[in-house]
């Protein structure tokens, strides 16, 4: 059996994005702690917009909102964005739930 996380990213890119303005702090294997700020995210993973100490293929384990602990992979790297899909889908009501936390501004919140 082959180990690590199976992504597919072409598959994951046609996913709804939702713009978010959230700060967190990530594990890294090799670098401990960093401070994200997650600028979109998804049920399939998440955008960030400052690049610290990120390489494509990094593993991160971040906590979210209603969401917990989730790991994540770097899967594409810009000059100051990077790009993760999460190893497993998040489930529709803990998706709902966390976007309302991690949206504050009700016009940016999807109605459901």
């Amino acid at each position: 059996m082959a180990g690590g996380a199976q992504l597919s990213v072409t598959d994951m890119r046609r996913a709804s994005r939702h713009p978010v303005d959230y700060s967190v702090i990530a594990e890294h294997l090799l670098h401990g702690d960093v401070k994200l700020h997650v600028s979109n995210i998804s049920a399939h993973g998440f955008m960030i917009d400052e690049i610290v100490n990120i390489a494509r293929g990094d593993r991160l384990i971040i906590r979210l909102p209603a969401v917990g602990r989730i790991e994540a992979y770097c899967i594409w790297i810009t000059d100051d964005r990077a790009g993760f899909q999460f190893e497993r889908i998040i489930r529709l009501d803990d998706f709902q739930a966390m976007i309302q936390e991690m949206q504050p501004n009700p016009a940016l919140r999807r109605r459901g």
